[in-house]
């Protein structure tokens, strides 16, 4: 790594306390590494359009065939490897990844790697025509190892994830007044959009391009060594997070909210401003707090302009299960106490009200919105959230690579007017042992035909990479506090908020995301989106009082019902208790002639493994069962037990041909209620090494 002396603390004590006290107006066309960093720690200048105004786009490696949407190349996912170009620089064989002219700024990078060589290679920065370049180093090492700057602003997540699996993820600003031009230099780079063969290259950079008029000082050594006792304040900041002192600045009003909510029951309490709400507290108390999380809605009127309708835990960025979390502009403690505190400025009054749309007495306790004085301008902005879930969403067909499968797009958001995003939270229940979010965002700003922010696949614009279920809570700006559900039926939790890489719009934003799920099943699928709007401004996203009222998923059997219906249950509707090895997946295949075009598949285990299933009868008493079982070359022996009762004989599973076979498993003394289906691995295919079982559903006949 080549970016001179990192540090040394060569700022003066004077300059950067005249750079905290110069009047906004004063900077307002001077932007440096500087300004940036005190913007990023500063809660109100989100509040207000950004002076100097500026937009915000996006380099990154999506699929190069995904040029017209309605095609089915639109949901294409080749999203690697993809550059602006190949260079030979002083003789080297360079990948432009960005080439920007400015004035601007490099505001958040986001990478991973994958296959030959992931990460070995080498990153360059190169400002304003220079041939030499500024940052220079391992790819990894640059963006999250340290070597420019410390955590929060260089990390990778998550911690619990093994480093190359990792997202990584560089926040530090990088201006430049003429041209920013970033390299990646690998021999393990077959070519430039390479499928196969090749070293992974996954990348998505934010950044600001400024007027020509706008006076942005380019990145440097010295600069970086001059900022660094303000870098240093602001990594403090950005990592204890320590809302409440930052609260002491201010002399606060407290507006108590706490109150019991019998069903159907709302009420409202008013702010008179000018004013900014800076803190919002709550804790849910309920028999179902589950429930209460997603059926109670807190709705705000600033100055008669409805911008606000979210279910409360949805705003927090917990969704309807207390997760933990503790970033920048959210707190959620294991015991159920949500925080916010996003600044919410108003002219005349805000009106609050909390609406309980369940069956359920809910109890607002330790309810508070705290206040302060506002200077209303011509920059003030309302702040705004908007909320809606896709209940049951059917994922679509079996996808493959060049988009053939039904993926499509949600919309997150629609804003009309003039605003700026600030960023979202998506809550979800995934069904199957797949993932689900293999699709890439799209952001539309002021009627774009194609979108300036085209990106690379759900978790990477969260900020994580590969898939990876382990959690992250407590970096500022991105958060995964539940990712269970990722590739096994379960409850995710995603959340970006935005600082220097939120996204002024003038006329209109819009953002999509690609629900693209790799096997075909039903989900909840819940964004909440946070903005703010100038008066008149409009959010085209409507209340969502259907779903609010919706019983929340828990369980994959909330979705598909595990009870025998018409005395049949599908090999897709059994209950998965536990498996000791190998995998599970509900896999989706042709000409078979499964169910649906789908079974049960336990698949990569060994002999001597169990797998323990389950389903419901609405009646008891003796049924004679017969199965429809998977044979296949790889196909396994095994053994099966119905609760308890071993089946006579073992299942051979193999076949030269893949197809089904109907067997009788025997008389059964099934239960109402639980009943219990087990099967043990007795012995290898002779074709596998490994082993595999199927089902596609069982018959019951009452006896």
């Amino acid at each position: 790594m080549r970016i001179c002396k990192m540090t040394i603390r060569s700022f003066a004590t004077l300059l950067t306390a005249i750079l905290f006290v110069l009047p906004t107006g004063v900077q307002a066309q001077q932007i440096s590494l500087e300004s940036l960093l005190k913007e990023m720690v500063d809660r109100d200048q989100i509040a207000r359009f950004p002076d100097p105004e500026y937009i915000n786009k996006q380099f990154s490696s999506y699929d190069r065939a995904s040029e017209e949407a309605g095609t089915q190349e639109w949901f294409a996912n080749w999203d690697r490897t993809n550059f602006l170009r190949e260079e030979n620089n002083s003789g080297r064989r360079e990948f432009v990844l960005y080439d920007a002219d400015g004035p601007g700024v490099m505001v958040r990078y986001w990478m991973t790697f994958g296959g030959p060589g992931a990460g070995e290679g080498i990153l360059r920065f190169y400002i304003d025509g220079s041939e030499k370049p500024v940052i220079e180093g391992n790819a990894m090492e640059v963006l999250s190892g340290g070597i420019i700057t410390g955590a929060p602003l260089s990390s990778s997540v998550s911690p619990l994830t093994d480093y190359g699996r990792r997202g990584h993820n560089l926040y530090l600003p990088i201006p430049y007044a003429e041209n920013l031009k970033i390299t990646y230099e690998s021999e393990n780079v077959a070519e430039n959009g390479a499928k196969h063969g090749s070293e992974d290259v996954y990348y998505n950079i934010n950044y600001r391009s400024y007027p020509p008029e706008v006076n942005v000082h380019s990145f440097s050594t010295e600069q970086l060594e001059g900022a660094e006792p303000l870098l240093d304040e602001v990594q403090q900041k950005l990592a204890e997070k320590d809302k409440e002192q930052e609260l002491e600045e201010f002399e606060l009003a407290h507006l108590p909210l706490s109150r019991t909510l019998k069903p159907g029951d709302n009420f409202t309490k008013e702010v008179e401003g000018p004013a900014a709400i800076r803190k919002v507290m709550l804790q849910l108390l309920a028999d179902n707090v589950k429930q209460a999380l997603r059926s109670t809605v807190m709705e705000i009127r600033f100055d008669g302009n409805e911008t606000f309708w979210v279910p409360v835990g949805d705003f927090f960025g917990t969704g309807y299960q207390i997760r933990e979390s503790n970033t920048w502009y959210t707190t959620v403690t294991s015991h159920g106490m949500m925080s916010a505190y996003w600044v919410m400025p108003f002219q005349r009054n805000a009106e609050i009200t909390f609406h309980n749309m369940g069956e359920q007495t809910v109890h607002l306790q330790n309810a508070v919105v705290s206040y302060s004085d506002w200077n209303w301008d011509e920059r003030s902005m309302y702040f705004g959230s908007s909320w809606k879930q896709y209940s049951n969403l059917y994922t679509g067909e079996q996808k493959n690579m060049e988009g053939i499968g039904d993926p499509f797009d949600v919309s997150f958001t629609h804003l009309k007017g003039q605003g700026v995003f600030v960023g979202d939270v998506l809550t979800l229940f995934n069904t199957a042992y797949d993932w689900w979010g293999e699709g890439d965002e799209k952001i539309y700003v002021d009627g774009e035909d194609f979108p300036s922010h085209f990106g690379t696949g759900t978790e990477d614009y969260y900020g994580y990479a590969w898939v990876r279920p382990e959690i992250f809570n407590n970096h500022p700006f991105i958060a995964q506090p539940d990712g269970s559900g990722n590739i096994t039926p379960g409850y995710t939790i995603n959340t970006r908020f935005r600082v220097l890489d939120a996204i002024p719009f003038n006329k209109e934003l819009k953002l999509d995301m690609e629900l693209w799920h790799w096997t075909s099943t039903l989900i909840d699928y819940a964004p909440v989106t946070y903005f703010y709007l100038r008066p008149a401004g409009d959010i085209l996203v409507k209340n969502d009082t259907a779903n609010v009222k919706r019983e929340v998923n828990l369980k994959r059997e909330d979705v598909f019902s595990s009870w025998i219906e018409h005395n049949k249950i599908d090999g897709q509707n059994l209950i998965v208790d536990f498996f000791s090895g190998g995998k599970m997946r509900f896999q989706y295949l042709y000409d078979v002639g499964f169910t649906g075009n789908k079974h049960l598949w336990w698949h990569e285990a060994k002999p001597g493994d169990k797998l323990h299933l389950r389903f419901k009868s609405k009646e008891d008493g003796t049924f004679k069962l017969m199965a429809n079982l998977t044979k296949a070359p790889e196909f396994s022996t095994v053994r099966i037990w119905v609760n308890g009762k071993r089946v006579s004989k073992d299942f051979n599973g193999y076949s030269e041909s893949f197809k089904t076979e109907k067997i009788e498993l025997g008389e059964f003394e099934l239960e109402k209620g639980d009943n219990y289906l087990e099967v043990e691995i007795q012995k290898n295919s002779p074709d596998s090494e490994q082993a595999f079982f199927g089902l596609d559903y069982i018959d019951f006949e009452k006896i």
